[in-house]
């Protein structure tokens, strides 16, 4: 059986193909691109925090709400970025009511 740290380091390779393919496609919306980028600030901020709190806490980070909830923010934000960004090509696309 594979670790979940194994995979989630193996799932980086996939996602950062991703990132350039659309990038180089030029076909992304612009806001969703960079929401779609913020989402490994996420994980660049949630991989020492985590660390941290194992480290300090003895606790995974999802035990410790103020830690956990303040990585979240960084997700959260990417997920509206993306949100937006494909808004704005719908909007100018004249497709959306």
């Amino acid at each position: 059986m594979i670790s979940k740290d194994t995979l989630f380091a193996v799932s980086l390779f996939p996602y950062l193909g991703f990132l350039w393919f659309m990038t180089r496609s030029g076909k992304m919306p612009r806001l969703a691109l960079i929401g779609f980028y913020g989402t490994l600030v996420f994980v660049a901020v949630t991989i020492p925090v985590g660390i941290y709190a194992l480290k300090v806490y003895h606790q995974s980070l999802a035990n410790v709400d103020l830690l956990h909830g303040g990585a979240e923010v960084f997700l959260t934000l990417s997920n509206i970025l993306i949100v937006l960004g494909f808004r704005q090509a719908l909007r100018r696309s004249g497709k959306e009511g």
